[in-house]
């Protein structure tokens, strides 16, 4: 069998952080290569290989794949929902452009296989809010939701045209301390835990009530890893899975954070990110990543509250 060998694009935002620290403790550092367009984030860049890479650049991703013999490829660049809505034109050339120029180089090169990820925003106004299940109707309303779901018809595309391995998997609000969110409209679920901590009141921009699908962030890391292990034949869609762990509240979490720091306070002013949370579910059915190929979170919100209010 050939080294495996791990290019991952967006290595270090808040996802790309914490998953090349845990595919280089899988795989060995030496054989995880991560690549940013910036070099700010030492956690990534001293710990293995790192290089400097735009995602746009198609012809600098080429020179990386055959300079280090790559075998697979984790994809996350991407810009998100609440960032993207300001710039959409940019958006969409940095989501599709980069992913095309992956699949193109994966196809050519005939890599193992590629990991993509998507996300809950490929769902909208009209899709089923509740226990929202793995094939239903998808009307995104952001440019960012609209590139995700070009993106998992692309995968599926690239594989059954071109039987490129493409693996992918539908992202809640991702919720870690090692590094920050980058633009999204879960991202108040990550601040909280700060200001809690901090001892300072929250201004939450959802309202109260607004449920939304969410994730710790190791919980994360081990879907991605567990995905991208399964054998091909048990990956049976080829879009992209649905994923979840638990749903929550601005109002559930901070009843959550008060069982660790009773006197937390939080208002709720919600602004234009408001509108984008009521078109996502608020909760998913992951049924099928359970028994395709044994999908289970492992931690729970109290869980992941105890340990964000310990790190942040």
């Amino acid at each position: 069998m050939k080294q495996t060998k791990i290019l991952i694009l967006g290595a270090c935002g808040q996802l790309g952080t914490e998953l090349t620290e845990g595919l280089r403790a899988e795989y060995g550092a030496q054989n995880v290569i991560a690549t940013d367009l910036n070099e700010n984030n030492k956690a990534v860049v001293n710990a293995g290989p790192f290089e400097v890479l735009n995602a746009l650049d198609k012809n600098g991703l080429e020179v990386l794949i055959d300079k280090h013999q790559i075998t697979q490829i984790y994809h996350l660049v991407a810009m998100l929902s609440a960032t993207g809505e300001k710039m959409p034109a940019k958006a969409w050339d940095l989501n599709m452009t980069s992913l095309i120029n992956v699949l193109e180089l994966a196809k050519d090169k005939k890599l193992d296989r590629i990991y993509w990820p998507s996300s809950i925003a490929i769902f909208g106004p009209n899709s089923p809010k509740d226990n929202t299940p793995q094939e239903c109707y998808t009307d995104p309303n952001t440019i960012y939701g609209i590139s995700k779901l070009a993106g998992e018809r692309l995968m599926e595309y690239y594989n059954h045209k071109f039987g490129v391995d493409a693996r992918s998997l539908r992202y809640p609000g991702l919720i870690g301390y090692k590094a920050l969110p980058g633009g999204g409209t879960t991202d108040y679920a990550v601040d909280i835990y700060y200001k809690a901590k901090a001892g300072e009141k929250f201004n939450c921009f959802l309202s109260k009530n607004t449920f939304l699908p969410m994730m710790y962030m190791e919980d994360a890391v081990k879907a991605t890893i567990d995905i991208m292990k399964a054998k091909p034949e048990e990956i049976k869609i080829r879009t992209s899975y649905n994923l979840s762990a638990f749903s929550f509240s601005p109002e559930t979490q901070a009843a959550s954070i008060r069982k660790f720091i009773p006197n937390f306070e939080i208002e709720y002013n919600p602004d234009e990110r408001q509108k984008i949370a009521d078109s996502w579910p608020k909760s998913i059915d992951d049924s099928r990543a359970q028994q395709d190929w044994g999908w289970k979170p492992s931690y729970t919100l109290d869980d992941m509250t105890k340990i964000m209010l310990e790190n942040v």
